[in-house]
């Protein structure tokens, strides 16, 4: 079984969508009741609206419930080192020596706008396992892009 990780933060925002979603299994069952009572469920937008509703709460759940289970929870703070890890921050130059700050952080945590990317996107990918002082390349849709490792934190 492959961990999940993830900051503290991200798993309890996994935890608490959890419980969001358990806390409206009840109501999804009382608008399938209602929908029933109606009659005739061939034709019943109401109650095709609820079941399907209901599916995707529960694939949800599922989902939720697997990468709970699987949790790596790393606290950056703990860390150290002079290379790129899950849980740095990392600036970076462009090639026009414009300054960007990145986390490398879990999926359930990630927003670029931020400066918080997943340690599956291309970015990290390429920053993973580097030093100061590095020269990364990365591939977006967009074509290559080529940035300086400039400074590794642990924060």
């Amino acid at each position: 079984m492959q961990k999940v990780p993830m900051l503290a933060e991200g798993y309890e925002k996994l935890t608490a969508d959890l419980k969001a979603l358990r806390d409206e299994r009840p109501k999804i069952v009382e608008a399938i009741e209602e929908a029933r009572a109606h009659g005739d469920l061939s034709e019943n937008a109401e109650y095709h609206a609820a079941k399907e509703r209901q599916g995707q709460v529960e694939a949800y759940i599922s989902d939720l419930e697997d990468k709970t289970s699987r949790a790596q929870i790393i606290d950056p703070a703990s860390l150290s080192g002079d290379r790129v890890v899950f849980g740095a921050t990392v600036t970076i130059l462009d090639e026009d020596d414009k300054p960007f700050k990145y986390q490398i952080v879990g999926q359930a945590e990630s927003d670029a706008k931020v400066g918080r990317v997943s340690y599956e996107s291309p970015l990290a990918r390429a920053l993973i396992g580097k030093s100061v002082g590095d020269e990364v390349e990365v591939t977006v849709p967009s074509g290559e892009k080529f940035y300086l490792i400039k400074k590794i934190e642990f924060i």
